[in-house]
Order: structure tokens, then C-alpha cells, then sequence
């Protein structure tokens, strides 16, 4: 079944792609009778290319069109790879330090998962606009950020554009493409927690006429972490190859391996000697009470192809596929924290042992998981003029069919957290699960007006249908129609007010606790602002206030802490503002400060953040290509429901760098004071120790 399912899927995509490239063939040799010669002495950015600085222009996220920045009535943030580079970045969370809107350590360090909140909820996850996760833990692995060209971020409900996913927006990872002129890097990177790191990336033309491209990333890491017996392990692989025919057609195929071996730094542990008193003290950042077996072992093959084509100066077609395969091998011990104490009524996870409070309650689990994703998009975009109006259509159907086949079973003892004592794994039992199928069927219609030279309208539309499918159960169906509208104003200085509307939608999968199916979460957004983007590049400024709405979000069961229930209609609300600078041709500087105000229905997090960062670059003597980075970041105090305040915190972050020719040295310290401190406490009981001091030095040869 499965090989037919994959048979049928790229089949239908193989016909496209022989169609247009024979297409593109014949109009090139009628244009290469034509056409004169032309010398190109640069390159303009481009939604997806590499950019210079800290400052993209252009994004294709909100509107899957190349659009400037300052034309798209709703609010996007670019991590670069220049930021992504002077800030050390090691994983996803780390590069979005630094991005207006977003909480990136929202469950602190976390080996298996990237944990990140935006405008209060989870985004939905996508690499090159294809949705890259199904489910929890078992259909991804991390990805790193050495394979990134750019990292975006829509805040706010975007369903017309991907289909179903939160109101928080979309975070979508840009891979790094093959480009047409030959450089290359090599790289070593040496840190705090035994890390020791390779890495590569190489990239040019294949053919003298410069037809094909190439691109090759690789990276092997062999590491610890801060948490005891949790390795960080990584062995990647990802080609990609561009073959350009013409000056019409496009074509990159992009395959990657990607080989995890950790474990699970999350331990779960319980409020009473992570935030409030415990009589033994403080429990320590690097206790780990699983067993030394324990791992989260993934494998992960995507294979896939980026096609367009330009049939003339109006109309192009563009079709985006990638089918993966993930392997997940899943066993872990961690803290019983959200037992109830029958005198307060409160988790805690010391119902053993309330007196010493050393002895706890562990729970043992154990998942063997195979996830299949195929997903498509594709689209047809078409440029027009009527009257006074200038449209870019754009006309589309995207297709994602995910499937899960586990096997999983779970056991407990209890361990003394203060003085744990290994080799006892609990004995476990693994049973094959109902296998779960997903199919996502989305069809959209867009509109992006300019009215003269001022006014920008976005309109769109989509409509999708969702099927769960559970082996022995019958299948959950849903719909949902959902629309996108965007009003802007471009003035001659460079300020663009605007105002938009936004929807969202989220089938959940399952039954409660009493067997009644969950609604789908509706979410709506009403937002806002003004940017601040001027032709000569050197600052951009955006400011937004939003109010977003929702139906039907899961929370915790105050009379049942075995069962989720779902509030009727929850408002949040905020104001982010963002603001990126060249203030000296030596001296770039990027800041942003988010405010946001949840309902009480929903969890806790910091209604203030903050960072500033800075970047200088200097001389000493006859030293040239020295620069030094600062950052700052500030979070404020929280709660989450009847959990302790989880108090603020402010870290700093350091990076001094030597350019000396082909070579770059670099020493980046996040965490600089090397502040212990939780990232959260949840009212189920459990808290998050967030990220110790890492210190990373790199030296790259590039060429």
C-alpha cells in the first residue's frame, strides 16, 4: 500500500516536471535565436537567497510570492544566516534568541525537541513551505541550524496560507540552495560539555555553462550536555542539485540523513527543589534520575524537489514535494511530579516521601516509532493589470498524508533524586498501537493588489479537508474554510501602516477522558501596525498590536488531572516591537521588546520580554577584522495557573571574532554569568531548568 501511495505521488509530480521541462526547452531555443547577451555584475536578494547583514528585504512565508518586506501586511521577522553565525546558534531555539514575538526556551533545554512559543502558543513547523512535523517526538528530528540559508517567522493565525496549524503562526526554515558561483567552508567548533563538531558546506557549478549547481552541507558532532549520561550526538548529510535548463525553468532536488543519538534532558522534575524550598537544597541542573540506557535515538531521510517554471512575464508555476521517512527509538525514566498530595489538593511529585522529600515517584517509558510524511504544494502565480490595479494571483493545492506506526508501553519505581543509584531499568513490555493516519487536502486563492503606487490589498481564501485515521476506530473528519485580509499604506519616507485579519484552524485527534471527541481549535486575529523600512536599507522598524481570539483550546481539567478540557473562548492580546540597524558603517544593532496579556483560562507566560544586541567591528594596531557582540535578554516574571512564580531572569551573551583571510575565529558564550534558572514551572507539577553557560569557539577556513 505504501509503495503504491508513494508510486501514485511522485508519479503525478514526475509528469509535471517532464511537461515543463520540455516546455522550457522549446521556448529557450526560440529565445536563444533572439536574445543578446547580457554580463550580470550582481544579484538582487531574493525570499530565499542569502542576504548580507542582519536585514532581509524580501520573504516568501507570509504570501508564498517574493514580496518586500515592506509590502506584506502582517508581521515577519528574518534570522539571517550572517545573526545565526555572529550569535552562535547551535539549535533552532538558540537562533530565535533574538526574534520579536517569540519565547524560544519555553521548556528549557530539551535534547529531543525545539520548544518555542509565539504570540503564546506552538507554531507550526515548515522547511522550504512543506510542513515538517505530525505529531509529538516522533515525526522529526532537530534541525541545525548549519543548514539553514534564513529562519522566518509568521506571527498570527495563517491557515489560508499552510491549512491547519495554531494561532501562534508558522516558523519556516529556508535550506541552504546551490548557488552559481563556487565557495566553500570547513569548520571545527570545540565547547563546554565535550563538544567536539565538523562541519562543511560546499557549493558551485557542476557544468562550465553553469546548467547544473551543486551544494553539499554535512556535520558530525560528538557532545555531551549539561545533563548527566545525555549525550548530543549528530551525523548529517544533505545534497541538493539545481539543474537550470534555461532562464526559465528551475529545478533543485534536495535529499538529507540525519542521525540523532541523545537522550532526553528533560527530567521532570518536581517544584520543591527546583523553585521552592526543598530540606536537601537546591537539586542540581545536571541530575539526571533515568538509567544510562535511556536514549532518543532518531533517524531521519527526506528526499524531495523545488520545481519552477516561468511560462512568460506573467505566469509561473511552481511545485514543491518531499517525502520523509523518521525512525525513533525512544526510552526514558523521568520524575513523577504530577502525583497529587491528598492533603493540599497540589501536584508536587513528593507524595512518597513529604517528609525527607528526597525519594520520588518514576515513571518509565518506552516508543518504537517509523513516521512516513509526504508532502505537496503547488501553485500557479500569475501577474495581471486591470485599470489602475496591479495583481499577483496566486492559485494553489497542497497535500500532506502523514502515517505512524508504534509500538510503546510503560512501567514505574522510584528513585532518590538527591543520591540516585543506577541500573535498575524498569522492565518493559512494548505493544503495537492502532497505526494513525493523517490526509490534508488545501486548495487556495490569493490576491495581492497594489492600487497606484500606495495602497497594498491582501485577500485570500482556502478551504481544507482533514481525515484521522486510527486503525479499529472510525475515521475523525473535518473542515474548515478559512480567510486572509490585509489593508497597507505606503508612504514616500519609507512608513507603512497597515491593518489585517487573519484565521486558524487545528483538528484535534483523539477522545477525552470520558470518550467525547475534541473540536477543532478556531482561532482569529485582528493586528495592527506600522513598518518602518526606507530605500537605503540601513534600518528597518516595525511596531504591531494584535488581539487574537479562540474557541475550543485544550487546557487542564481542574476537577480531573487525567483528562483535558476545552475552554469556550479565550482572548489574548499584545504589542511587539522590532527594530534592526546600521547605526555606523562598523556598528549593526537589532532589538525587540514584546508585551503580551494572556486570558487566565490558558498557561502562563512572561507578559514582558526583551534583548538588545550589538555588533562591532574594530582593529587593533595592524590587526585587522576584529569584532566583538553583547547581547541582552530579559523575560519576566510568570505563573502558570496555581504554579509557583516562575521568577524573571536576564542573561547575557558574548561573541569575539578575528576575520584574518580565508580564516574566521570565533568564541561565542551564551549565558555568560552562567545563571541557573527555570525556564518554567507548570501547575502540573513539574519544572524546566533553562540553559547553563555553553561556550563554543569555531575555526573556519573558507574558500
Amino acid at each position: 500500500m505504501q509503495l503504491a501511495l508513494r508510486q501514485a505521488f511522485f508519479a503525478g509530480a514526475g509528469a509535471t516536471l517532464v511537461l515543463l521541462a520540455g516546455q522550457a526547452q522549446a521556448q529557450q531555443s526560440e529565445q536563444d535565436a533572439v536574445l543578446p547577451s547580457v554580463q550580470v555584475v550582481g544579484e538582487q536578494e531574493t525570499a530565499t537567497g542569502p542576504v548580507a547583514g542582519y536585514r532581509a528585504s524580501r520573504s516568501a512565508t507570509a504570501t508564498k510570492t517574493d514580496t518586500p518586506l515592506a509590502e506584506t501586511p502582517q508581521s515577519v521577522t528574518v534570522v539571517t544566516r550572517d545573526q545565526i553565525i555572529d550569535q552562535g546558534a547551535t539549535n533552532l531555539q538558540d537562533a530565535l534568541n533574538y526574534a520579536a514575538g517569540v519565547r524560544s526556551d519555553a521548556y528549557g533545554l530539551d535534547s529531543r525537541t525545539d520548544s518555542v512559543l509565539v504570540r503564546g502558543s506552538e507554531p507550526s513547523t515548515f522547511i522550504d513551505g512543506l510542513r515538517q512535523t505530525n505529531g509529538y517526538y516522533t515525526s522529526a528530528a532537530r534541525p541545525d541550524p548549519y543548514t539553514l540559508e534564513r529562519i522566518e517567522v509568521l506571527r498570527g493565525p495563517s491557515a489560508m496560507m499552510y491549512g491547519q496549524g495554531s494561532t501562534a503562526g508558522v516558523l519556516n526554515l529556508v535550506s541552504k540552495r546551490p548557488l552559481d558561483t563556487f565557495q566553500g567552508e570547513v569548520g571545527v567548533q570545540i565547547g563546554n560539555f565535550g563538544r567536539k563538531q565538523l562541519q562543511a558546506d560546499v557549493t558551485g557549478p557542476l557544468t562550465e555553462d553553469g546548467q547544473w549547481l551543486y551544494r553539499v552541507v554535512a556535520v558530525a558532532r560528538d557532545s555531551d550536555t549539561q545533563v548527566d549520561y545525555v549525550s548530543d550526538d549528530r551525523y548529517l548529510l544533505a545534497p541538493s542539485l539545481t539543474w537550470k535548463p534555461n532562464g526559465t525553468t528551475t529545478l533543485t532536488l534536495q535529499a538529507s540523513h540525519q542521525r540523532d543519538r541523545t537522550g532526553s534532558t528533560s527530567q521532570f522534575l518536581p517544584w520543591a527543589g527546583m523553585l521552592t524550598p526543598n530540606v536537601n537544597g537546591q537539586i542540581p541542573a545536571s541530575r539526571f534520575i533515568g538509567e544510562p540506557t535511556d536514549r532518543y535515538d532518531t533517524d531521519r531521510t527526506s528526499v524531495g524537489y523545488l520545481l519552477e517554471h516561468r511560462f512568460n512575464d506573467q505566469w509561473t508555476a511552481r511545485q514543491n514535494v518531499r517525502y520523509t521517512v523518521n525512525d525513533v527509538d525512544y526510552f526514558s525514566h523521568y520524575a513523577n511530579s504530577f502525583s497529587i498530595d491528598p492533603t493540599t489538593g497540589q501536584p508536587g511529585g513528593w507524595t512518597l516521601d513529604p517528609i525527607n522529600q528526597r525519594v520520588i515517584g518514576r515513571i518509565a517509558h518506552g516508543s518504537i516509532s517509523k513516521t512516513r510524511i509526504a508532502t505537496l504544494d503547488q501553485h500557479l502565480q500569475g501577474k495581471l493589470q486591470t485599470g489602475g490595479v496591479k495583481h499577483t494571483l496566486l492559485a494553489g493545492l497542497d497535500y500532506t498524508h502523514y502515517q505512524l506506526d508504534s509500538a510503546s508501553g510503560g512501567g514505574g519505581d522510584t528513585i532518590d533524586v538527591f543520591n540516585p543509584v543506577y541500573g535498575n531499568p524498569v522492565p518493559l513490555t512494548l505493544a503495537d498501537q492502532p497505526r494513525n493516519k493523517q490526509r490534508q487536502t488545501g486548495v487556495y486563492l490569493q490576491d495581492q493588489m497594489k492600487i497606484g503606487d500606495k495602497w497594498i490589498v491582501v485577500a485570500g481564501l482556502r478551504h481544507d479537508r482533514v481525515t484521522n485515521a486510527s486503525a479499529g476506530s472510525d475515521d475523525e473528519k473535518s473542515s474548515a474554510t478559512t480567510g486572509r485580509l490585509g489593508l497597507m499604506y505606503l508612504l514616500d519616507n519609507g512608513w507603512s501602516p497597515y491593518v489585517s485579519y487573519s484565521e486558524s484552524f487545528t483538528p484535534q485527534a483523539g477522545l477525552d477522558f470520558y470518550g467525547q471527541r475534541y473540536k477543532p481549535v478556531e482561532g482569529e486575529q485582528i493586528e495592527a501596525g506600522v513598518k518602518y523600512m526606507p530605500a537605503d536599507g540601513k534600518s528597518q522598524f516595525t511596531a504591531a498590536v494584535w488581539r487574537i481570539k479562540e474557541k475550543n483550546q485544550l487546557t487542564e481539567d481542574p476537577g480531573n488531572p487525567l483528562n483535558q478540557i476545552q475552554a469556550g473562548e479565550t482572548e489574548n492580546r499584545g504589542v511587539e516591537l522590532e527594530w534592526k540597524a546600521s547605526l555606523t558603517p562598523s556598528f549593526d544593532a537589532l532589538a525587540h521588546y514584546n508585551y503580551i496579556e494572556l486570558d487566565d483560562q490558558l498557561s502562563g507566560i512572561p507578559q514582558h520580554q526583551a534583548a538588545v544586541w550589538g555588533k562591532w567591528r574594530f582593529s587593533v594596531g595592524n590587526v585587522e577584522g576584529l569584532s566583538l557582540g553583547a547581547g541582552v535578554r530579559y523575560m519576566s516574571s510568570f505563573r502558570d495557573g496555581t504554579a509557583p512564580r516562575t521568577p524573571s531572569v536576564t542573561l547575557l551573551d558574548m561573541m569575539l571574532a578575528w576575520d584574518n583571510g580565508p580564516w574566521r575565529y570565533a568564541l561565542n558564550i551564551n549565558n555568560l554569568t552562567d545563571k541557573l534558572y527555570n525556564s518554567t514551572c507548570l501547575s502540573r507539577g513539574d519544572c524546566w531548568y533553562g540553559t547553563r553557560r555553553t561556550a563554543v569557539a569555531t575555526a573556519t577556513y573558507r574558500f
